[in-house]
């Protein structure tokens, strides 16, 4: 706890900091937000789509959150994250790794941890330190990830918090990893418990979205996609070619590239 004593008009007058009498976990609300409002679109589901995350239902919370896209095995960086990231590294972290947040030495185990978070599927809270260092104090952090799924029905998406406390000091801000705990997903039905399923992550156990799934258009009718990126499905009515070679023509390749049009009938 953090007090000062002063003296006003004569008067012993002691400060106290409110975060410092606040209970411990009620520090850590935004994260119990996030997971709540994960678990309220997820529904019956293994896991929502990441185009029925709508911001403004967790706006309390936005300054602390963040969406992750798996780019590769054990990897995924930041799409979207809010100012509080951003004030621990000391710079824009929107196209960072999750990892460069961590100590070298903990970057391989969060990389299993976030493969594990898609594969599972699983959700995953991390206990983390702030290194300490010259203009580093003592800095406590904790970080939710839980999996979603892209317009495309694959499990490559990822909504985050990280809440830290105390006083961030000199940027950047890198953490080590001093807890995991990992939660396989359960699903309620009437034969019992499951858990959700998703061999490997971002190939099989793909989903495609269905008309009645209750996606933000559905639920409000207002359009509203929140954090979505807009499915445009790719149909092909005719066959690709470059828009400068006129119809006709025929392809003349050398080693293998195009080097060559003939235009067969023409007037020239």
């Amino acid at each position: 706890m953090t007090t000062r004593d002063e003296t006003r008009n004569g008067q012993d007058a002691k400060i106290v900091s409110l975060n410092s009498t606040m209970p411990r976990e009620n520090r850590f609300s935004a994260i119990s937000a996030v997971e709540a409002y994960w678990k309220e679109i997820r529904a019956s589901r293994p896991v929502p789509f990441r185009s029925e995350v709508d911001p403004r239902r967790i706006e309390d919370a936005l300054e602390y959150a963040f969406i992750l896209e798996r780019i590769a095995p054990g990897i995924a960086r930041f799409r979207l994250a809010g100012m509080h990231l951003s004030d621990l590294m000391g710079m824009e972290v929107r196209g960072m790794p999750l990892t460069a947040m961590f100590m070298p030495e903990a970057r391989r185990p969060v990389s299993d941890t976030l493969e594990r978070v898609f594969s599972g599927p699983a959700a995953a809270t991390l206990t983390m330190a702030g290194q300490r260092g010259t203009g580093r104090p003592p800095l406590d952090a904790r970080l939710i990830l839980l999996p979603l799924r892209s317009d495309m029905g694959d499990i490559t998406r990822v909504l985050g918090c990280l809440v830290s406390e105390g006083p961030i000091g000199r940027a950047p801000r890198r953490f080590e990893l001093r807890q995991t705990q990992i939660s396989p997903i359960v699903i309620r039905d009437d034969d019992g418990e499951r858990t959700g399923e998703s061999p490997r992550a971002g190939s099989r156990g793909v989903v495609r979205r269905s008309e009645s799934d209750p996606t933000p258009e559905g639920r409000g009718g207002n359009g509203v996609r929140g954090m979505a990126e807009r499915f445009t499905p790719y149909r092909r009515s005719e066959p690709l070619r470059r828009p400068d070679v006129p119809t006709g023509a025929t392809c003349v390749k050398r080693d293998g590239r195009p080097s060559l049009y003939v235009v067969e009938g023409g007037a020239d």
